[in-house]
């Protein structure tokens, strides 16, 4: 117990409660009645994961890792388990002969990995949200800025270094322990290890941020949403589409918002990109529109910080959805359109037309992602609330393909989120890395138990 760089967290010491949860983003947070970690170590150094999950194993505990606390669930916090937190553990490097940057799963996305690349003309397409942590975001496959031209973020992840159940420190790439770097592309908290580092590919900074914004009123939901359905596969792939209906600054009312922001290299590049959306039939019935402006990450990044506030209790859903408009518009309706509080936003995200995916665990889209995300204050509302976002994604069934991890909650929903077979590959992968359970996996309604396939929703 004493040989950590960092501090070891035991149930009756004065600040246990909160390095169980203190860096829990939600702050719908499990109580202690409901989950209480064996312990929280507070690893400083990647010594200290290793002496973690050896302690770990001595001690007849799982392990469960938190990088950035982001998960709507918290499904780092874990019954009797040792909580390992990465958050002490800090550590980037860049190189410039190769383009790879190598980052601690700690390391903020948008408050610091990209800051850091920009100074040396590089660029990583992490999470949008900017004080999301990269390691459960690159577990989960990594949706991040223009994921339908770029592809997933997981992609660009080249090797990870993993502490494994055994305690010993491994790199893992497309040469050695293969069958982890297969894995911790789209495993998420299934993952049979903890990864210490990621090794990624960069690519150039984008010259040209370029957006356009049209603002409807939600009574156009149904006709503006079922032209964009015809058009966001021919729009060039720099640019990222997103429609999304929220209550914007200094508005009254949730209006739909059809954005696009083109990430290139040069102005006009941009606007010949973004124009097949300025071609909206009803662009003259817009509340107000923004078209082919120079806008910089920044910019985006206030935007995303204002819709997804600290301190704010948060309940969120999300489903791959399949189908034409004629069947998905209309069960989109009230997930968009029927927001139960000011501070919920829905989003429409295109990822069309669909790329192919590297061999990797992550496995499951479509061409259009649809998530739900309800944020308030009141814990009296949590179940008013989750009564109308449960509601809302029960229309969605019909037309939903799975769910993406990243935006999922397994103890209240659990749907399909990797293909079937590579399900079934993981499942031998963990049966082989992790014999005991070390590593706590899916947190699910039932309790620690790995999620299973026949118990997905169909």
């Amino acid at each position: 117990m004493n040989g950590f760089t960092g501090t070891l967290h035991l149930p009756g010491d004065r600040d246990f409660e909160q390095a169980c949860v203190g860096r829990v983003f939600n702050a719908r947070r499990p109580l202690a009645a409901e989950r209480r970690p064996a312990a929280v170590l507070e690893a400083a150094t990647e010594q200290d994961v290793v002496e973690g999950v050896l302690l770990a194993r001595e001690r007849g505990w799982q392990v469960a890792v938190r990088s950035g606390g982001h998960s709507w669930a918290a499904w780092s916090v874990r019954e009797q388990a040792l909580l390992i937190d990465l958050g002490r553990f800090h550590e980037l490097h860049y190189d410039p002969d190769t383009g790879i940057v190598v980052a601690t799963p700690s390391v903020r996305g948008g408050d610091e990995l990209n800051p850091y690349l920009a100074g040396h003309g590089r660029f990583f397409n992490g999470g949008h949200c900017p004080s999301v942590g990269i390691g459960g975001f690159l577990l989960q496959g990594g949706q991040g800025w223009n994921a339908r031209g770029w592809g997933w973020a997981a992609e660009n992840v080249v090797a990870v270094d993993v502490v494994t159940a055994e305690g010993e420190l491994v790199r893992a790439d497309a040469g050695q322990n293969t069958d982890l770097y297969w894995a911790a592309r789209g495993a998420g908290p299934g993952f049979p290890g903890v990864v210490t580092r990621f090794h990624l590919r960069t690519r150039p900074l984008p010259q040209a941020l370029t957006h356009t914004v049209h603002a409807y009123p939600l009574e156009l939901f149904d006709q503006v949403m079922t032209w964009l359905h015809t058009v966001h596969h021919t729009v060039g792939d720099c640019v990222e589409i997103v429609a999304l209906t929220q209550t914007p600054p200094g508005h009254e009312r949730p209006l739909l918002l059809v954005t696009g922001l083109a990430l290139a290299d040069t102005p006009a590049e941009a606007a010949e990109a973004l124009a097949p959306l300025h071609a909206n039939p009803y662009r003259e019935q817009a509340l107000f529109r923004v078209e082919a402006e120079p806008t910089s990450f920044a910019e985006q990044l206030a935007g995303q910080r204002t819709a997804n506030p600290e301190g704010h209790r948060y309940l969120v859903d999300n489903a791959w959805l399949r189908g034409s408009a004629a069947e998905v518009v209309p069960a989109m309706r009230t997930v968009f359109t029927g927001h139960p509080v000011p501070g919920a936003f829905t989003i429409w995200f295109s990822m069309a037309p669909l790329r192919a995916l590297p061999e990797m665990a992550f496995s499951l889209q479509s061409e259009i992602y649809c998530a739900a995300y309800v944020v308030h204050d009141d814990p009296s509302q949590d179940a008013r609330l989750r009564g109308w976002l449960d509601g809302a994604m029960a229309e969605l069934q019909p037309v939903t393909a799975g769910q993406y991890l990243g935006d999922s909650d397994f103890t209240n929903r659990q749907l399909r989120f990797l293909g079937d077979e590579q399900w079934d590959r993981l499942q031998r992968i963990r049966a082989d890395r992790d014999p005991g359970a070390l590593f706590a996996g899916y947190l699910t309604a039932t309790g620690d138990a790995p999620a299973n396939r026949n118990h997905w929703e169909s």
